[in-house]
């Protein structure tokens, strides 16, 4: 890798304030993604901001209508929480499924949303729950977040420091894994609140999306057989030597049949 200046501050302003005085610093959370585009030299940031010790980022909060996750809070501790294993087990269930368990230890959800990798798990739970980014700036509505390929609405030197989840009466995560990472292949998030029914599905397109036409269907009747004739176009999706685009179609098919399943 080339070489750069490290910088660890122990708040938001601190790092904010770091950011702009440096000629092109990069943020760094867990360092999943960044530390081996590092190792590879395909980016070469005059200055590392690693925002580890900033203690407002790891907070877990739990009010009677939503889970506040703090941006800095590792997949490990999501799956791990009591807090969120009793509110939102689907969330906590999700967490768990992610790479091994070093990733597991290292990772952090903010890092993972602000990298938006079309093939990460937590996209798909913030689409179908719903929930809302928190900032250095601003709060984005989760409609308004994921852009496109590793494209976020963030602007340049933005923090993602908080997500607010809404908690719904019943969820379900179910993907399948490429079985040397663990990244989705394909992934469906499915939730249920106030008989609004969300289906999010994350690994097959450039970016997380979800499929209205199953939402309409299962709202009217929550069963394997209101969706089974229901075929996502394979146009758009991604090809790779792990899935067509066609077998990631009908994956799609197979990841919803089962998150209801088990909720039924």
């Amino acid at each position: 890798m080339y070489n750069f200046n490290y910088k660890k501050p122990s708040s938001i302003s601190e790092a904010k304030s770091i950011f702009s005085s440096c000629d092109d610093a990069s943020y760094i959370a867990g360092g999943m993604t960044l530390i081996p585009t590092l190792k590879q030299r395909l980016a070469m940031p005059s200055d590392l901001i690693d925002l580890s010790s900033i203690s407002e980022l790891k907070s877990i909060k739990v009010e009677e209508e939503c889970i506040t996750v703090g941006a800095m809070c590792s997949h490990k501790q999501i799956s791990e929480s009591d807090k969120i294993r009793t509110a939102l087990p689907a969330l906590s269930n999700l967490a768990s499924m992610i790479g091994d368990p070093q990733v597991r230890n290292r990772g952090t959800i903010g890092g993972s949303v602000a990298n938006s990798d079309p093939s990460a798990d937590y996209p798909a739970a913030l689409l179908s729950l719903n929930a809302k980014i928190y900032t250095s700036e601003r709060t984005i509505d989760v409609e308004d977040f994921f852009i496109g390929l590793f494209e976020t609405a963030l602007n340049e030197g933005e923090i993602v420091t908080k997500i607010s989840f809404p908690i719904c009466e019943k969820a379900s995560y179910k993907k399948f894994p490429n079985p040397a990472s663990g990244y989705a292949v394909v992934g469906a998030f499915l939730s249920m609140k106030n008989d609004i029914i969300r289906v999010a599905i994350t690994g097959a397109g450039p970016k997380v999306f979800r499929i209205k036409q199953m939402e309409e269907k299962l709202s009217k009747s929550f069963s394997t057989d209101s969706i089974k004739d229901i075929v996502v176009s394979h146009d758009d999706l991604n090809s790779d030597l792990h899935a067509s685009s066609e077998y990631r179609s009908h994956l799609i098919n197979v990841m919803v049949n089962r998150a209801v399943l088990e909720l039924t």
